[in-house]
């Protein structure tokens, strides 16, 4: 019976390999496609064209058959036409990947940022910061003004003061240096989004849509602390809470946190206008000025 197992496995060794590569190929398009815009066409067209083949095959209608062979040559063209922002998302995001380290974040540069992001938020003083992970942000980098300074609490506080040069848009934080200040972050397009988030709010949305990056963003009206990542914002940080989050976040091993004990999550598809109390909701003059 080995022998027969032995034997059928090397001769359908490469059929489970292809099984294998086709299976993690999909698993891995529909998680970079969900939670998208383009998850919902990417889902009808699917169930389209398999319903479809389906019913043509079980009774037996060959027009219909012959009408999804026929479309299905041209569907590869479709795709690209129709899921052009997420296939251009994912090549730049692959572009951009660190193949052999990331930017990684000490324990002390934690306690730095947290200090200075709620002397910024007791100031009320507007701040969008940017920290790199495994995919650079070197083309975002570009759109403002080269730093290349080691990071400090009266460095970023300086920077986000009212009427400075570089106070508005958006600074990139990559390994405990300060990569560059000014910088314009894409806004998010999702059309559901609770409105009474800014445009602040919008930009670091949209920058975590298209990196892995994580984005404290801070309130000039209310002063709130909220951390975006992946499409996703969290909010109703406490100093502790919010250092225990971040670190989790900037993968500190050491530095494991309840998330249900942490800040509120709230995902973008489910936001809804009113969604936060009265004293925590953002104006929508909360902005940049892009």
């Amino acid at each position: 019976m080995i022998s027969n197992a032995l034997h059928f496995a090397a001769a359908h060794w490469k059929d489970a390999l292809e099984i294998t590569l086709l299976t993690v190929a999909i698993y891995y398009s529909w998680k970079f496609f969900k939670g998208t815009p383009g998850a919902n066409v990417l889902l009808g067209l699917v169930t389209l064209f398999l319903g479809g083949t389906l019913i043509s095959e079980f009774f037996g209608l060959p027009v219909i058959g012959w009408i999804f062979k026929t479309l299905s040559a041209v569907l590869i063209l479709a795709l690209v036409v129709i899921f052009q922002p997420e296939l251009r998302r994912g090549l730049a995001a692959l572009g951009s990947q660190r193949l052999f380290f990331g930017a990684s974040q000490s324990p002390e540069d934690i306690d730095v940022i947290s200090e200075m992001t709620f002397e910024l938020a007791n100031k009320q003083l507007g701040a969008l910061i940017a920290i790199e992970r495994s995919q650079a942000l070197d083309s975002f980098a570009e759109t403002g003004v080269h730093l290349d300074c080691p990071f400090s609490k009266e460095l970023v506080v300086t920077i986000f003061f009212p009427k400075t040069p570089l106070h508005d848009g958006g600074i990139i934080v990559s390994g405990g240096r300060v990569v560059a200040a000014g910088c314009l972050f894409p806004v998010s397009q999702v059309v559901d989004l609770d409105r009474t988030l800014g445009t602040r709010h919008r930009a670091a949305l949209g920058l975590t849509e298209q990196s892995d990056a994580v984005v404290i963003v801070i309130s000039e009206e209310t002063g709130i602390v909220s951390i975006c990542h992946a499409g996703i914002i969290e909010r109703e940080f406490d100093p502790e809470s919010f250092r225990r989050r971040l670190a989790e976040l900037l993968s500190l091993k050491h530095e494991k946190a309840d998330t249900a004990k942490l800040a509120g999550e709230e995902r973008l598809a489910r936001a809804r206008a009113g969604a936060l109390d009265g004293h925590q909701k953002e104006h929508r003059s909360d902005h940049l000025a892009f």
